[in-house]
């Protein structure tokens, strides 16, 4: 079985945001928790908005047009 792009998830202070998804996408998160908790020993996969941010945060940092825009206007996260 090929690595999951996410790895273990950090426990970090949440901003609550409402977000509606394809019902697609939805059962494509759920399959992706299953696979994630059996890669990373969870006993139970996380629920599907846990993942959400996470993917984010990996989609954003392995943007080379974003990082490279962002660097060039000098903006940093908070």
């Amino acid at each position: 079985m090929s690595k999951l792009k996410l790895g273990p998830i950090d426990d970090d202070k949440p901003v609550k945001l409402t977000l509606e998804l394809p019902a697609a996408v939805h059962r494509e998160l759920i399959a992706y928790a299953r696979v994630h908790a059996a890669q990373t020993g969870l006993s139970q996969p996380l629920p599907a908005e846990r993942l959400i941010a996470p993917m984010l945060e990996r989609f954003m940092a392995t943007d080379r047009g974003f990082v490279r825009n962002r660097s060039q206007s000098g903006s940093k996260s908070d």
